[in-house]
């Protein structure tokens, strides 16, 4: 197998091959990335493996069975298409691409080639969110009315700095959406929309997206935002997001039924269900590589194949086509901190985005004074 972009986020990628190269589940023969290979101590380059400035060099050089792809996300859809038209499945770090356009190109390279595209939504593989669909499904929660995400982060000066895509709307007249709901907190989106499929017993197809979209320093995407998925069938989804926040929420997905609330706290992988009195720890992750590895050797199925990352996608396609958002500032925004650590936090926004969790209102329909009425999409059949 091979990875292409092996710095940065690829790092982490090499720590989870270097356990499957020792077990040999697997052989790593080529690393590529346009800068020098970082060093990795706890994921040595094994002997053998070959370094590349080039992913079309390594795939020529090295004929690999699996590739993973961690790179910007405005070069995904050409380097997933090249390693596709190698003859390799694909690992492809979220978000797969930036709209259905290139959703429906990739898809139709997949099934052209024979190939299977998993996406590094890695919490799919989480225990805890197999017990929370067996709740749902089982019906612990009744008919599910809702479900939503809350999540507060922070992010200094320097994150918006540690990349020319950092920030950024496009780069090179090619979509990135390095915003909120996008990229940091994709995972909490698509966790929610892993939940509706369940609960609508059929996958998430959009027919209405509407989505608030803020910002507290001069960057061309949200670091804060609200987004509402109408279903064709199925519960609503709500997502409330920040990178300003003002005390840590690391990222709660809350499902809502006639016979109560489940909270699973997705990063931590803690559940609690309507009828227990606190969260409790579900351990266990399989591994995005290892089920695809699992998927090549015995048919398993796949955790996060392209396919079921459609809806989210179209919440890019939303995101793409929105207008800039809303730049907040005055005495709604702090500054804590100093240098390239300095981060920026709105004032009120944790209460305000647990409110829209817990209702599924948008906080223009509360009357939150700096809300802005939504952009509203309606996705195309």
């Amino acid at each position: 197998m091979a990875l292409v972009g092996a710095n940065g986020h690829g790092r982490w990628h090499r720590r989870a091959i270097a356990p499957l190269h020792a077990a040999g589940r697997l052989r790593l023969v080529g690393l590529v990335d346009v800068r020098p290979l970082e060093d990795e101590p706890a994921a040595p380059v094994p002997p053998g493996a070959r370094t590349f400035t080039d992913h079309r060099a390594m795939l020529a050089a090295v004929r690999p069975d699996v590739v993973v792809v961690c790179t910007p996300p405005h070069t995904h859809l050409p380097i997933a298409l090249d390693v596709l038209a190698a003859g390799a499945d694909l690992l492809l770090e979220k978000p797969p691409v930036p709209d259905l356009a290139a959703h429906r190109s990739l898809s139709a390279a997949s099934a052209a080639t024979g190939r299977a595209v998993q996406v590094g939504f890695q919490a799919l593989g989480s225990a805890a969110l197999a017990a929370l669909a067996d709740a749902v499904t089982g019906g612990r929660l009744g008919t599910v009315t809702g479900i939503a995400t809350v999540a507060a982060w922070q992010r200094p000066d320097a994150y918006y700095a540690r990349s020319p895509w950092a920030g950024r709307r496009t780069l090179d007249g090619r979509p990135v959406l390095d915003g909120a709901l996008a990229n940091p907190l994709a995972h909490a989106v698509m966790q929610c929309l892993a939940v509706a499929e369940v609960a609508g017993g059929t996958p998430v197809v959009p027919a209405r997206i509407e989505v608030e979209r803020y910002r507290v320093r001069p960057i061309e995407v949200d670091d804060t935002a609200v987004l509402r998925v109408t279903p064709r069938h199925g519960p609503p989804v709500l997502a409330a997001v920040t990178l300003a926040g003002e005390d840590f929420v690391p990222g709660e997905v809350l499902v809502t039924g006639t016979g109560g609330r489940a909270v699973l706290e997705y990063p931590t992988d803690r559940l609690r269900l309507p009828d227990e009195p606190e969260p409790r720890p579900v351990p266990g992750r399989y591994g995005l590589l290892e089920n695809l590895l699992d998927h090549r050797a015995a048919g398993s199925p796949l955790l996060a194949p392209l396919a079921r990352t459609a809806p989210f996608t179209a919440v890019l396609d939303a995101l793409r086509n929105a207008p800039e958002p809303t730049l907040l500032g005055g005495p709604l925004v702090t500054a804590v901190g100093d240098g390239p650590q300095r981060v920026r936090v709105l004032r009120g926004v944790n209460a305000v985005l647990r409110a829209a969790a817990r209702t599924g209102v948008l906080p223009s329909e509360a009357g939150v004074p700096w809300a802005v009425r939504p952009y509203v999409s309606i996705p195309c059949s």
